[in-house]
């Protein structure tokens, strides 16, 4: 998604790469930078921002519709499995990089046990920078995205940095 948004009301968004919360006001202009796994992430000459699913209709209601239709296309079907771990965590994106946690190689370890009334889940990731404000953002969205699986009773997603990311 390649365009230029007007805010329809003020909304809360979360300043890229700082990880703080910022106000945006109705009426201010900005590109959409990306929009994936249900998140925006707007430009304007000040800095980028990261637009979270509760706060998509200030967006406007086409550009919240075609967000949300790309992050339904991956619901939760079938039986439980490892693999749908992965393809939640795969609906989480760096803010600033078009490419999903999993596929950058952030994940480190997924650990999955049975617990009483479901499944316990416990990831290690880490980020491609330790500096980065937007570790604990994108840590609680791949935990979210584990919770909303059936039959995940709880989830832990933990940010390490032994061994340090790298591109390769």
């Amino acid at each position: 998604m390649n365009q230029t948004v007007t805010l329809t009301r003020s909304c809360t968004a979360t300043i890229i790469p700082a990880g703080d919360e910022i106000n945006l006001a109705e009426g201010a202009t900005y590109s959409i930078a990306q929009s994936l796994g249900g998140s925006v992430t707007l430009r304007d000459a000040s800095g980028m921002y990261r637009v979270g699913e509760s706060e998509l209709d200030a967006l406007g209601e086409d550009v919240k519709q075609e967000v949300l239709k790309e992050k339904d296309s991956g619901k939760d079907t079938g039986p439980f499995s490892e693999k749908k771990v992965w393809d939640a965590m795969r609906g989480c994106y760096d803010p600033e990089i078009p490419v999903n946690i999993v596929d950058l190689g952030l994940i480190y370890d997924l650990k999955i046990e049975d617990g009483d009334s479901g499944k316990q889940v416990a990831v290690k990731m880490t980020l491609t920078a330790q500096g980065c404000g937007m570790g604990p953002v994108i840590a609680d969205d791949a935990k979210q995205r584990i919770l909303a699986l059936s039959e995940v009773q709880s989830a832990e997603v933990d940010i390490v940095w032994d061994p340090p990311w790298n591109p390769g």
